[in-house]
């Protein structure tokens, strides 16, 4: 089926076939006639010929109201539209001295975020430059937040330090597995 906003079918005078394989209103096979014939039988139940197929032998028309199908073709790409969710990049952002309680409100942070299917960057921020001479520290405080949230998401690189900040891009696992969750919640 052709998208209507890229390519438009060719309508009843448009169609310069010798021969069209034809297709009722209601989806029965009315067999092989010439397009003229077809135009006329179309006209006859006051509807549209519509050029569905034209890489078959012979191409194959279907009598339809033209302005209900583009109507609703648009309110099916609308509708598949409002559906899509873009996964958005969320952002948590910690210090290499932070205490267990705030960091466990991070991971919950990252968690919700996680099963909601959004992407979450992790960044550490050295705030004074005696702090980046303590790597080890934010590769455990990382590799920490990471385990902590294992269950829910994974790295999608290696984590990699950017200027005064360590940071990692964490993306949610499988939809699937977030739908179980939800439906074993619900239970």
């Amino acid at each position: 089926m052709y998208i209507i906003s890229t390519k438009e079918l060719l309508i009843n005078e448009e169609i310069h076939e010798k021969e069209v394989r034809v297709i009722g209103a209601d989806g029965e096979q009315l067999g092989v006639m010439s397009s003229d014939e077809a135009l006329a039988k179309a006209e006859q139940d006051e509807l549209d010929l519509v050029l569905i197929a034209p890489q078959g032998n012979p191409p194959v028309c279907r009598i339809m109201d033209y302005g209900k199908y583009r109507f609703e073709q648009s309110k099916r790409e609308k509708e598949a539209r409002k559906n899509q969710k873009q996964a958005e990049l969320k952002e948590i952002q910690m210090s290499l001295n932070i205490d267990t309680n705030d960091f466990n409100t991070k991971v919950n942070q990252a968690t919700k975020f996680l099963k909601n299917g959004d992407k979450v960057r992790v960044k550490i921020r050295f705030r004074r430059a005696r702090e980046l001479s303590h790597m080890n520290l934010s590769e455990e405080l990382m590799s920490k937040f990471m385990e902590a949230c294992a269950e829910y998401g994974a790295s999608e690189k290696p984590a990699k330090l950017e200027g005064k900040n360590y940071m990692a891009v964490l993306a949610p696992k499988t939809a699937a597995t977030g739908k179980k969750a939800k439906n074993n919640a619900d239970e």
